[in-house]
């Protein structure tokens, strides 16, 4: 049964950053591409970052690029999201996923090609 566990949310003033992480157990991440999504109150859940599983690309929604860093260590089974010069509108709860698919040729940022999700964790920025 694979796990994902989300923590390093909270609350921030706007221009603050915040480090998320998700720990995964069940399985070895290191055969799937790992990635972030978001979902803010009345907004459906929308892609954030993912990075493929052989870590060689790594892919921003252009809202966060510049300003986010997806990172994945394979050996400790996480990823990890450094969030900087955090907006307002980066408000949302923040899952960490899983792609269904191990060695993905193409990687993904379709919702429906993730079938392991975190339970969330609040990213709150105060402006």
């Amino acid at each position: 049964q694979v796990q994902l566990v989300e923590s390093g949310g909270g609350l921030v003033q706007a221009g603050g950053s915040l480090r998320l992480s998700c720990a995964a157990s069940g399985r070895t991440i290191s055969s799937y591409t790992m990635g972030w999504f978001r979902q803010a109150p009345g907004k459906e859940r929308e892609f954030v970052a993912i990075v493929s599983w052989k870590n060689t690309n790594t892919y921003y929604a252009d809202s966060v690029k510049g300003r986010f860093t997806l990172t994945r260590d394979n050996d400790k089974n996480t990823v990890s999201l450094q969030m900087n010069s955090l907006k307002a509108e980066d408000t949302a709860v923040y899952y960490c996923a899983q792609d269904g698919w191990a060695r993905r040729s193409m990687v993904t940022t379709d919702l429906r090609d993730y079938s392991f999700w975190g339970q969330g964790t609040q990213v709150t920025v105060s402006s």
